[in-house]
């Protein structure tokens, strides 16, 4: 009860600040487009947890809240300017962390916070059909801070059949190191795992988004979407343990490679069947130099029930192969000297389903009563894999206009 006052009070003072904030330069013609909210509540369960060698419970609870502010205005030029404001505030808890230092309410992550900050400014020449703009973020909780920038470009050509876009971004990251408690002290032999307790190490992320997207005729449309990435630091979970055939009950931190590059590649097709049917399909081959390889298979079908009320199911498939350096717990061998090795099933192979509906209820006038709010969306979704994990997850998105 105390995080929905919390997320209640929260987003009225947003609400209060975007005011003060219109009013503050009503003279310069800066207006709010708009102001969205998202709440939602995730439930895991699973028996391969990776803190513990790639067994036990791996449940989870996470509920989320963002609240983003859109304003806008345009120039003398007609090109329009447009400024986003985000705040992102999740609380979880997590069973598996608690093993990290099982005699204690550990540590870490056993339950936490996590505070995301966003902005981001766009410009669009309304003229020439072409927009640019940027942004930054930042993110944190009690072992992970992130920051993280990005610009993005996007052009209309063929009288807006066609649009060519890039997005490019960074993100700058550290770990404070968190090793399992018997793995503690200068003194224990982790196979020369370079980081300690409480060391800080970094991870950083560099992705290159491209895309095109094509009206084919009043019925079809399609994007061909591709995002490049490079990642670089320290890649695995340092209290993600590992046990060895060979190495009875001793337990050794994960050690995976200290960069990855990742080629994902999708294509999108949006069918519009009727007036009141859309068939919304996507696609993605994705490959690294982890030698992980994975398709990705999604069906949507939004129903319009009324011109302002729409239902939509949807199904994803997931498939991928798993990386040579996963094994479950107890299968890696010391003798065989590996380079790297991990018990998560994350990395193993594996198949997945998620199957959800959304609901979407819009209207001019207001939404239940509340004349400012055009917009209600309500989503679930069920996710389950063949290793047995599962997952609930229940979102909420308000629109005020």
């Amino acid at each position: 009860m105390k995080k929905i006052v919390y997320t209640v009070a929260s987003f009225m003072f947003f609400m209060n600040v975007a005011k003060a904030q219109t009013d503050s330069v009503s003279h310069r013609k800066l207006k709010i487009d708009e102001v969205n909210f998202v709440t939602s509540y995730y439930h895991q369960s699973g028996d391969h947890s990776a803190v513990t060698g790639g067994v036990g419970s791996e449940n989870l609870n996470d509920f989320g809240n963002s609240i983003d502010l859109q304003l806008s205005r345009f120039d003398k030029k007609l090109n329009k300017h447009t400024w986003n404001f985000e705040l992102g505030v999740d609380v979880y808890s997590s069973a598996s962390s608690d093993k990290i230092d099982p005699s204690t309410v550990s540590s870490a992550s056993s339950g936490d916070v996590r505070f995301s900050p966003a902005a981001s400014y766009l410009f669009e020449n309304t003229k020439k059909k072409y927009s640019w703009g940027g942004g930054l973020s930042f993110s944190q909780e009690y072992d992970y801070t992130s920051f993280g920038g990005n610009m993005v470009y996007s052009k209309s050509l063929n009288g807006g059949n066609t649009e060519l876009s890039a997005k490019a971004s960074v993100f700058l990251d550290t770990w404070k190191v968190l090793l399992p408690v018997e793995l503690r002290g200068d003194n224990i032999d982790n196979n020369n795992f370079k980081y300690k307790q409480s060391d800080s190490a970094p991870r950083n992320s560099y992705n290159l988004g491209l895309g095109i997207a094509q009206v084919v005729n009043k019925e079809l449309q399609v994007s061909l979407l591709a995002d490049i990435g490079y990642q670089t630091g320290l890649l695995g979970t340092a209290y993600q343990r590992v046990y060895f055939s060979d190495k009875g009950t001793q337990s050794f931190s994960e050690k995976l490679p200290d960069h990855r590059f990742k080629l994902p590649i999708g294509l999108r097709a949006n069918y519009f069947l009727s007036d009141r049917i859309i068939l919304r399909s996507f696609y993605r081959f994705y490959t690294d130099s982890w030698n992980l390889t994975a398709h990705t298979a999604e069906l949507e079908v939004p129903y319009k029930i009324t011109p302002f009320v729409s239902i939509a199911p949807y199904y994803r498939f997931y498939t991928q192969n798993g990386v040579d350096y996963f094994k479950p717990y107890g299968e890696h061998r010391m003798a065989d000297n590996p380079e790297f090795y991990t018990s998560d099933y994350d990395l193993s192979k594996f198949n997945s389903s998620l199957v959800g509906v959304n609901f979407r209820w819009m209207s001019a006038k207001g939404i239940l009563g509340i004349k400012p709010l055009n917009v209600l969306e309500l989503r679930y979704g069920y996710y389950s894999r063949n290793d047995g994990l599962k997952s609930h997850l229940v979102t909420m998105a308000l629109k005020f206009k």
